[in-house]
């Protein structure tokens, strides 16, 4: 494995955190990563990216460890890539192509595999390039004045072009779908919360312990592709949707991006969203950048640090730290009413996190005061089901309740009753 330290190419500050990161991608699809290093380039080479003498580093490399694949972490041409497997004689893959790869074993569910093979057609398009020589081929024509026909490389780029057309349609429709799942949501009405964060943040480990689930969590990159969506309770709010998503990653590639919008479309739809951070990873400014900067792209976030959107920052992992970081760690988060600090394996800091996003949830409600008939049970147990009680009393026939409950609960109890 190759990390290319470019000079002045923006990417994160540290490119030992980068090659790790790098590693444990390939980890991730169970390849056994015989050696790693890290390659500073002064100057770019349009036809294979390193040097003549970085490449014979390389080619060396391969031989010691007889490697059979060579993994470059940043994006290849598909010139480059070529030249590289010529001069290496080794199948040669960019950052782009291994997270293809991870997507595509991973993806469980018909839409993430319709978002997958999508991104891997449109990665194929632009490998698709004169210089592959195999698809010069030409095909003859049809009937007597057929002509020269088409070359293959055009034939192929055709059907890539008919399947992603296809595979497009098809994830409209599952846009649709959830759409409508959303609206149906939206009338129930239950708040939605989405769990976002960099990949091997712990995301899934927290979906699972506050919802008592079993989704995949493992310490590994990219073990969540498809979204998950469960129910869950919270202080004063009766019903939420925990939903858990697709971890980020630095240099994402566009297609995935492209991609992959249906399924972050559930961030979008969110009343709180949950930023987990792995706060036990050295390089875990850089991650917030790279989560908030997609949730830029997304429309979720203004430019900036958040721009007022209800945003809840869960410092993870603490139980990865020693006395002294969290210490730091506490000092770092007093004050910040946007910060709760959490373990999702123990489960330390949860019910301070529940109490902050229920409270997140119920800022608009109001106080009310609700009178019922004695009788009127299913009455009482309504209010108790969506709202919090304050206060509770009887008078005669009739008892009284001081409620706080969201505006638009408050219309449908009183079209509750006045329908019945």
């Amino acid at each position: 494995m190759v990390c290319p330290d470019i000079r002045g190419q923006r990417r994160s500050d540290d490119p030992e955190a980068r090659l790790e990161e790098a590693k444990g991608l390939a980890l991730a699809i169970g390849i056994v990563v015989a050696e790693a290093f890290i390659l500073p380039i002064r100057m770019v080479r349009p036809g294979t990216l390193f040097g003549e003498g970085q490449i014979e580093r390389i080619g060396l490399a391969c031989e010691q460890e007889q490697a059979e694949l060579v993994i470059v972490d940043g994006s290849l041409s598909a010139i480059q890539q070529r030249n590289l497997e010529e001069k290496l004689k080794r199948k040669v893959i960019d950052r782009t192509g291994l997270i293809l790869e991870i997507f595509g074993e991973r993806a469980a569910t018909a839409e993430g595999r319709l978002q997958v093979e999508l991104a891997h057609l449109d990665y194929q398009q632009s490998r698709l390039v004169r210089s592959w020589t195999h698809l010069e081929r030409q095909r003859g024509g049809f009937g007597f004045l057929g002509g020269p026909g088409e070359t293959q490389i055009e034939a192929d780029r055709r059907m890539i072009r008919a399947r992603m057309g296809k595979l497009r349609r098809e994830l409209e429709q599952v846009r649709k779908t959830r759409g409508l799942h959303r609206e149906r949501r939206g009338r129930a009405p239950w708040p939605v919360i989405a769990l976002v964060g960099y990949t091997n943040a712990g995301k899934s480990t927290l979906f699972n312990r506050m919802t008592g689930a079993q989704v995949m969590a493992e310490d590994m990159l990219f073990a969540t592709l498809d979204p998950a969506m469960r129910a869950i309770r919270l202080p004063g709010v009766d019903k939420a949707i925990l939903s858990d998503t697709v971890g980020f990653i630095s240099d994402l590639p566009t297609q995935l991006i492209a991609a992959f919008r249906a399924t972050l479309e559930e961030v979008t739809a969110a009343d709180v969203i949950v930023h987990v951070r792995d706060m036990a990873n050295p390089d875990n400014a850089m991650q917030k950048r790279q989560v908030i900067e997609v949730l830029t792209e997304l429309g979720v976030v203004e430019e900036g640090e958040g721009g007022g959107t209800r945003i809840i920052e869960a410092w993870n992992k603490l139980d990865l730290l020693d006395g002294h970081q969290r210490e730091e760690l506490e000092a770092a988060a007093s004050g910040n009413s946007e910060v709760v600090l959490i373990s999702a394996q123990t489960g330390e800091g949860l019910t301070v996190l529940e109490e902050h996003i229920a409270s997140m949830l119920t800022q608009s409600h109001r106080r009310y005061r609700v009178i019922l008939p004695l009788e009127d049970g299913a009455g009482a147990a309504w209010l108790h089901q969506h709202g919090e009680v304050l206060d509770y009393g009887v008078e005669g026939e009739q008892a009284w309740y001081e409620i706080r409950i969201a505006p638009s609960d408050m219309a449908r109890f009183h079209a509750r009753r006045d329908s019945a």
